[in-house]
């Protein structure tokens, strides 16, 4: 060990992944949540091959979201009464089996919608499975470790399942219908990992015990319960202006998502004269430029106040979504000007594919500290006491902005096109910035980042920020956190 160098810590990634239930609870998880994407992708190329109707696209992400939806709030308390081991060795198998059958469905779009619904279903139950997995396989001291590298693989698994290896997959074999086979692989391999992990049988009660009845009514419960936590969140976001702000941000950030999602393929197509499966060209590149952003904003956005740089990376997303949707012209008109320069050849700059990958990136960026921001914003601003309650809401409130532009937007599409709904998308999100920059004013103390508090002498560090000093604020912020606790004391 070098002199002077930290001991090692047993609460680092590393110790924790030397754990080796862990290790294998982790990996059951990077291969279902890496799965369940790149299926998200292959279903949407042969719904969209199928019918060359958006609108079946939308149909087929509404199957995989409402069931989340309508289960997650009793899925839990199910979860609860069962070996979790059980749990997760039956759904990984369920879903593996789910797989083959929607393989074998061939090209009837109605059974594959049925099936992925199932699926959804079944997914919603392994979830809580899993999270409750986790301090029962790692102390306590790793808990924080083990919980941040879980929340890193479900946020990258989107990327490298949908953005990345989905479209790879199917570009390389031709055909989306053998990456359902392989992921149905994948899911078997995590029922046998998740096989050798050790059981946790449900903790039994010193009540008589409870009948289906019983078991029903404490889910109605724990429906009732998140309806009353939602109705708690509700109150103190109206009386704290600047939090529904940040909630709007993400809002708009997760319908912009929606719209990618459905749209993506046909607009590959229809817009920039690629195939759907070609769809890697944009979300390739807009999946790296959101790490950028995320790196950007860990070296740099100490120097920028937090709410401009969500307003302008709206604006800026906006007007990048409108400058693809004339992404062909623009590579030709490049393509002119490179052919007039002397010596140097620039058709590898001009190209369409170029031109995409570019404009997908820097998309990818600002779409980045738009949505960091606004999440280290509400971080910042909601105080502990109802932390879980407001994002509570933040939650539905993503699920309800993700599920409205596919409800909407797929039938949309298919009757003015493709072109015309990103172009309508663009300008909301850019005057969604303009509106935030005009109705919230110049930037007050209150919106300047954030320095690193003086502690005074003998003072307790809380390293959730509550008891950190906060900026002066104006005296219409003050009046709104003193509205909005004076609501949570009526509740």
């Amino acid at each position: 060990m070098i002199e002077g160098a930290p001991p090692p810590t047993t609460e680092s990634a590393a110790a924790v992944l030397r754990n080796r239930p862990f290790l294998f609870l982790w990996l059951a998880q990077v291969a279902t949540q890496i799965g369940i994407n790149m299926i998200l992708y292959a279903l949407e190329v042969l719904v969209l091959r199928a019918t060359d109707l958006t609108t079946a696209v939308s149909a087929l992400f509404l199957t995989f979201l409402v069931p989340s939806v309508l289960f997650s709030a009793v899925a839990g308390v199910f979860v609860d009464r069962i070996d979790r081991r059980t749990v997760l060795v039956v759904t990984n198998a369920l879903r593996a089996a789910i797989l083959v059958a929607i393989f074998a469905a061939g090209q009837n779009i109605f059974l594959i919608l049925v099936l992925n619904t199932i699926l959804s279903t079944v997914t919603v139950f392994f979830a809580p499975a899993e999270a409750a997995m986790i301090p029962v396989l790692v102390p306590r001291e790793q808990l924080v470790a083990a919980n941040g590298i879980f929340t890193l693989t479900l946020n990258g698994a989107f990327a490298v399942g949908f953005a990345f290896l989905g479209p790879l997959v199917v570009t390389i074999v031709g055909s989306p219908e053998p990456l359902i086979l392989i992921v149905a692989g994948l899911f078997g391999l995590a029922a046998g990992v998740c096989l050798t992990l050790p059981g946790d049988p449900a903790t039994p009660t010193p009540v008589a015990p409870r009948g289906r009845r019983e078991t029903v009514s404490e889910a109605g419960h724990a429906v009732t319960g998140v309806f009353d936590q939602l109705r708690e969140g509700v109150a103190y976001i109206r009386a704290n202006r600047p939090v529904a702000w940040s909630l709007a941000y993400l809002g708009i950030a997760a319908s912009l998502i929606g719209v990618v999602a459905v749209l993506g393929p046909s607009f590959a197509r229809d817009t920039l004269g690629l195939s759907p499966e070609d769809l890697i060209v944009v979300v390739l590149p807009l999946g790296i430029g959101i790490v950028f952003g995320v790196l950007l904003l860990n070296n740099y956005g100490k120097f920028f106040a937090r709410r401009r740089a969500i307003e302008l990376g709206l604006v800026v997303l906006g007007i990048l979504l409108v400058i693809l949707t004339i992404a062909g012209p623009l590579s030709r008109l490049l393509t002119g000007v490179g052919d007039r320069v002397p010596v140097v050849d620039l058709s590898g700059l001009t190209s369409l594919v170029a031109v995409v990958v570019a404009i997908a990136f820097l998309c990818g960026i600002c779409y980045g500290i738009v949505a960091i921001s606004a999440q280290v914003q509400l971080q910042e601003d909601i105080p502990a006491d109802v932390r879980g309650r407001v994002f509570g809401v933040l939650n539905m409130l993503i699920s309800v902005a993700s599920i409205l532009p596919i409800i909407v937007v797929g039938p949309i599409a298919d009757i003015i096109g493709t072109t015309p709904v990103i172009l309508f998308a663009a300008a909301f999100v850019l005057f969604s910035g303009l509106a935030s920059i005009i109705s919230r004013g110049p930037i007050g103390p209150e919106d300047q980042p954030d320095l690193i508090p003086e502690i005074a002498p003998g003072s307790h560090f809380d390293p959730t920020g509550s008891n950190m000093p906060r900026p002066q604020r104006h005296d219409h912020a003050r009046e709104d956190d003193a509205s909005a606790d004076h609501a949570l004391r009526q509740r």
